[in-house]
């Protein structure tokens, strides 16, 4: 729904990196060398970010 504030395995802040990551993966950069340059090397980081879905406008549609 809503970019996770931080990390459920490990705690970390990394909503921050979110929107970073996602316009530079539209721009051709592989996700790997975006993750590189800003500094995320645990697993468990990348995947929050990389499973991300944005769901939220979906479901703001059903809002009354």
């Amino acid at each position: 729904m809503i970019t996770p504030i931080r990390c459920f395995s490990c705690g970390k802040p990394i909503a921050g990196y979110y929107e970073e990551l996602k316009t530079r993966t539209k721009k051709g950069e592989t996700s790997e060398e975006v993750f590189k340059s800003m500094g995320i090397s645990r697993y468990c980081c990348r995947r929050m970010l990389l499973t991300h879905v944005e769901l939220i406008d979906d479901v703001m549609r059903y809002n009354t």
